[in-house]
């Protein structure tokens, strides 16, 4: 069964290839378009540059220590018996296939917007094509690569090293935590690039010199478009993937180690079940990508996307019916499917909701648009109202989820449902890519001059691909908690944590704590970026100071230097929360205990959660609010209102591309930490 799920990987690696290789051959521009996008490519090389410096350094340091404590151990190091470094090992490889998943997902990218924009020289549907088969090569790399890392290593550790099965998977905790790293540092510190090279472009194009931020003699605006790539397609795939692994691992952990009574194969069933559902995840994705289409004038480009994720959700459902009740024992196939399905159903719903209070087309985003007649101020606080209150039907679905599960197949039902709600990965961040690869094709659009014709098709496209990737963020959070909480079960499970006594003041006193962290966290992510936009703008007035030309149009500014100078801010400002991910549970797990740490995870689960979740909605609402006013309505661009969701949607984008999905790697991170290192603490702790 797992040379099956194997082979699904390398399909899911082949067709993403055969995609870059579609994309590949279609018409780049022109030669105005094709300088700008080679620009952004090298733009693009100098943050990766940047960026995996960091992680490389970071790898080291951390493999080392796994290497020492976990899998040598402090008595093996005393004697000298050094041991194979299977967890390091499996950290580092964990890593690399994020990085590299990345790396062919931004490149896929960076290929397919200048291509899309001159695809909608001759027609809406063919940009279309273009720019969802770039997105499409994300995410079936990213799906790809995960099952391949991990089936890989269950295969290796099992027949080359000689491991149990159960060890086996213990030491994939260590893979799952190698994501977890690489999606910290590429979803913090490419979303803090990603917003500062927004600020700083916008912040200087309309401000400072009066000329539109896509401007070419913008130095900054070459940064802008990294930052989408950045952000938009290599962040959120970072995350995603760690949600997809992170889940994975949980399940197959939880599903090693339930008692299955009379079904002593239930075990081996249970524990490869997940990955057989995820497998065939990737060809339900793969059937899906070929329905996403649209003709010219037909204004259903959302609908053409969500088609793609319904048909992969369905075929979805139909596949782990049949596979749950051929692998799995009679007396519990039928409840874990019903968890699986349930997980799979509170994501597509998740996603709608994340629609409703997020898209123009509905009443909460309208109403927004409307008290912004009032002022800025009454479009701050409604905006925030507005996020506040969205969080309670997502939570109330994805509770639902977890009752369902957890009613029908226990703590590993939990996991599964988890899994469920991520099967369709494959399909649903092909379409969450798609977005900044045609929001830099509008950026081109203007930049080459192109019709206004043009420039309508790209609207359309963008339209679609704003409301995409709200969603795909509320989508990314969602999940992100049931992740989190399946790998919080699957840490209860390793410290023998039944309840918590939240009448231990240790275990109060680290929920109250876990409570406060994901605030902590979303300021200094905050204030990040503001610095790091702050660095940015004084790199192009140094540049405009030196060649003057640079403001008259008359000599293109380093853009790539502007790269260079906020990817460095970025990742310095992405050092200290990383180390308070990380540190953080360490500490409060050999100081308070197990039960103490649970609490802490518990806090920051539940507020980290709805935190992420309505900042998220609030940033979604104050953007399109913006562009329901700049499409003609309530007075139009330069009206009041007009100016006052200005002002919003620049609050919302540091809410919604920098901090709420920092919060939701955060989580997951803290969690996973605390999973690969609960064998060391006790229950109550060295002061308990």
């Amino acid at each position: 069964m797992l040379s099956i799920v194997l082979s699904c990987g390398v399909l899911a690696l082949l067709v993403a290839a055969i995609f870059r290789i579609l994309v590949g051959m279609k018409n780049a521009g022109t030669k105005k378009m094709q300088d700008v996008a080679a620009q952004v490519r090298s733009g693009v090389m100098a943050f990766l540059w940047r960026e995996y410096i960091v992680i490389v350094v970071f790898l080291c340091v951390i493999g080392s220590l796994l290497f020492l404590f976990l899998d040598t151990t402090w008595a093996g190091m005393q004697t000298g018996s050094w041991k194979p470094p299977y967890i390091a090992g499996s950290f580092v490889l964990g890593a690399l296939c994020s990085i590299f998943s990345g790396f062919i997902g931004i490149r896929a990218a960076t290929s397919a917007n200048v291509r899309a924009t001159q695809a909608a020289r001759t027609s809406l549907g063919k940009s279309l094509r273009v720019a969802f088969l770039g997105g499409a090569t994300t995410g079936l790399s990213v799906v790809g690569l995960a099952i391949i890392g991990l089936t890989g290593s269950i295969l290796y550790f099992t027949e080359v090293a000689s491991v149990s099965f159960i060890q086996a998977l213990s030491i994939l905790a260590g893979f799952s935590f190698g994501a977890s790293s690489v999606a910290l540092f590429t979803r913090v510190g490419g979303g803090i690039y990603a917003k500062a090279a927004d600020v700083g472009a916008g912040f200087f194009g309309k401000v400072e010199v009066g000329t539109p931020k896509d401007e070419s003699c913008n130095p900054a605006v070459v940064a802008d478009y990294v930052g989408n790539n950045v952000g938009g397609v290599a962040g959120i795939g970072a995350d995603l993937f760690e949600s997809y692994v992170g889940s994975l691992v949980a399940a197959m952990l939880i599903g090693g180690t339930v008692d299955w009574g009379t079904a002593p194969q239930a075990a081996e069933a249970a524990i490869l079940f997940p990955l057989v559902i995820s497998a065939f995840g990737i060809i339900a994705s793969i059937i899906s990508t070929f329905v996403v289409r649209t003709k010219e004038g037909s204004g259903d480009v959302h609908d053409a996307l969500k088609n793609g994720l319904f048909l992969a959700s369905a075929l979805v459902v139909v596949f782990a019916f049949f596979f749950a009740k051929k692998m799995l024992p009679a007396q519990v196939w039928w409840g874990v499917f019903l968890a699986l399905t349930a997980g799979l159903v509170a994501g597509v719903i998740i996603r709608m909701l994340t629609e409703y209070y997020t898209s123009s087309k509905y009443t909460p985003v309208k109403e927004l648009a409307s008290a912004a007649k009032a002022g800025s101020a009454t479009t701050i606080t409604d905006g925030l109202a507005l996020g506040y209150i969205s969080t309670f039907l997502p939570l109330l679905f994805l509770c639902a989820a977890i009752g369902i599960a957890y009613s029908q197949a226990g703590l590993y039902g939990i996991a599964v449902s988890a899994v469920g709600m991520l099967s369709t990965l494959g399909i649903s961040l092909a379409i969450d890519a798609y977005c900044p690869i045609v929001s830099n094709a509008g950026g081109f659009a203007d930049m080459a001059q192109l019709t206004k014709q043009v420039r309508e098709r790209i609207d359309m496209l963008e339209s679609a691909g704003g409301t995409s990737a709200a969603i795909g963020n509320g989508f990314a959070i969602g999940s992100a908690a049931l992740t989190a909480l399946a790998l919080f079960t699957a840490f209860s499970e390793g410290a023998a944590l039944s309840v918590i006594n939240l009448m231990n003041p240790l275990a109060l006193i680290g929920l109250l704590i876990g409570g406060a962290l994901p605030y902590v966290f979303a300021a200094l992510t905050m204030r990040a970026v503001g610095h790091a936009a702050s660095v940015m703008v004084g790199e192009v007035r140094r540049q405009c100071k030196e060649t003057k030309g640079s403001v008259s149009g008359r000599m293109q500014g380093e853009g790539t230097r502007c790269v260079g100078v906020a990817a460095g801010a970025a990742m310095y400002a992405t050092m200290f929360p990383g180390f308070i991910a990380i540190a953080i549970p360490v500490a409060a797990g050999f100081l308070f205990g197990s039960e103490a740490l649970g609490g802490l995870l518990v806090g920051s689960l539940v507020s980290g959660a709805l935190l992420a979740l309505s900042m998220m909605h609030s940033g979604g609402a104050w953007n399109n609010a913006r562009k329901y006013i700049e499409a003609g309505n309530l007075g139009g661009k330069g009206s009041e209102s007009h100016k006052a969701t200005l002002v919003g949607n620049t609050v919302g984008s540091f809410f919604k591309d920098a901090s709420g999905p920092s919060v939701s790697a955060f989580l997951k991170l803290m969690t996973i930490v605390s999973l690969l290192t609960v064998g060391f603490y006790s229950v109550n702790g060295l002061l308990g």
